[in-house]
């Protein structure tokens, strides 16, 4: 274990630890923070000293609040190599953890969006805190929920992925395990000595969690689920804008001025990858169809856009390019989620 990695990976009592080791940046994943845990799993992928794997974080600030956006905004605003390349090792990554034999345990305590969800979500356990803060805010930056999002969002209840994609709301604990985005809800102050008991006892993560996990208290979107059902369930976001624009109840127009605020092209992209998502056989083809469509949107003038407005100059003044949704044609759509030729397509670890 190298101390000033941005990955920190060793075995502890039979469990594979990786911990996040970039607490000035919120963990924010790059390429070689990726290569470096896709080594430790394939490494303890058949190392009978592994039982289990663990991951978290240093530091209190955060779990992981994406990928490194300016990179791969940079990337894009050329040849998108970089991008993809990042991109390709991220999603192998997301694609080791989703068919790993052995259980992985997630601990996101504090902020987790985007590439954070990606290396969360595919854990068989993973343990929410007080400090949680989810969200898929993609849209607001004209790109969409990748890293799997595709796979897992529309498989949460009713169309509850989709309220959360288009609108990238931020949830906490009592939402996030009340959905199943998480498994387990345990107080900060118990965390550790969860660890010690998972270290004891590395073959049971779940019933380790069981043992700790609390109430979080009730999902504050609880009440709205009926609507988010009923009002995401088009496979059109003008249905959808109609739809809350008619129920015209406050929280319909809450979320009508989110959308308002969203990228049009994101906003379309998303959806459709949702209802695409929600039909493949397959995680692998998932991520292939997500590796296409985020070497195209990368180069796109919303993702530019979004990126300058919300990470670079940070005036929150994104200027889209269509403006509308109407500006945002299927044949765009069409070229967006077209297949990669085959030599150029997404593909995952051999083996993995």
């Amino acid at each position: 274990m190298i101390a000033d990695s941005e990955v920190l990976t060793r075995i502890d009592s039979g469990v594979g630890r990786i911990t996040l080791n970039r607490p000035k940046a919120l963990h924010a994943l790059n390429r070689t923070m990726c290569a470096i845990m896709t080594e430790a799993l394939l490494a303890w992928r058949d190392d009978p000293a592994v039982t289990s794997v663990l991951i978290d974080h240093a530091g209190e600030r955060g779990f992981c609040a994406g990928g490194d956006i300016r990179m791969i905004a940079e990337s894009g605003a050329g040849d998108a190599s970089e991008a993809k390349a990042f991109f390709d090792v991220e999603y192998k990554l997301n694609h080791l953890m989703f068919v790993y034999p052995k259980p992985i345990t997630a601990v996101v305590d504090g902020i987790v969006m985007g590439g954070g969800v990606g290396i969360s979500e595919p854990a068989p356990v993973r343990i929410a805190t007080e400090r949680t803060t989810y969200a898929m805010p993609e849209t607001g930056i004209g790109l969409f929920p990748d890293v799997g999002g595709g796979w897992f969002l529309p498989r949460l209840p009713g169309e509850a992925g989709t309220w959360l994609a288009l609108t990238g709301a931020r949830l906490k604990a009592a939402d996030t395990v009340a959905l199943g985005v998480h498994t387990h809800f345990i107080p900060v102050e118990r965390i550790e000595a969860f660890k010690a008991a998972l270290l004891a006892e590395p073959s049971t993560p779940r019933a380790v969690a069981d043992h700790f996990a609390a109430d979080p208290g009730p999902a504050p979107s609880a009440p709205h689920r009926p609507a988010i059902d009923r009002l995401f369930a088009h496979d059109a976001v003008e249905a959808i804008v109609s739809a809350l624009e008619a129920d015209g109840s406050d929280w319909a127009m809450a979320q009508l001025q989110t959308l308002k605020t969203k990228s049009p092209q994101s906003l379309k992209v998303s959806l459709r990858q949702l209802r695409l998502g929600a039909r493949m056989a397959t995680f692998a083809d998932n991520m292939a169809m997500e590796y296409a469509l985020g070497g195209r949107v990368v180069r796109t003038h919303d993702f530019q856009e979004g990126v300058r407005a919300v990470i670079v100059d940070k005036d929150g003044q994104a200027k889209w390019s269509p403006a509308t949704l109407a500006g945002v044609t299927e044949a765009d759509l069409d070229a967006l989620f077209a297949p990669l030729p085959p030599d150029q397509a997404w593909r995952p670890i051999a083996g993995g």
